[in-house]
């Protein structure tokens, strides 16, 4: 398997499990928030610093993206995501 496929993959399961987790009625719903804005934010043309802009203009999507999602994990009880991930390899 290629690298680029690996990677693929690998994000496919990662969008999954956000789904799971802003669809279960247990997640808290400031995480639903945080990670609804991280996935508007990573596909909307609008960026806080345009990308046009050398460095600066790509690292904004670098740095709030994970920002957001790090923030929204961890509000989220560890016994709810271990659940959730054990329901996706199952």
């Amino acid at each position: 398997m290629k690298i680029a496929d690996k990677f693929i993959a690998k994000f496919k399961n990662k969008l999954i499990f956000y789904k799971k987790l802003i669809s279960d009625p247990n997640t808290p719903k400031l995480s639903k928030i945080l990670l609804g804005l991280a996935i508007a934010y990573a596909l909307s043309p609008v960026d806080l610093i345009p990308d046009f802009i050398p460095v600066i203009g790509h690292l904004d999507d670098i740095i709030i993206v994970p920002a957001l999602i790090t923030a929204a994990i961890w509000l989220i009880p560890k016994s709810q995501i271990e659940r959730i991930k054990k329901e996706m390899n199952a």
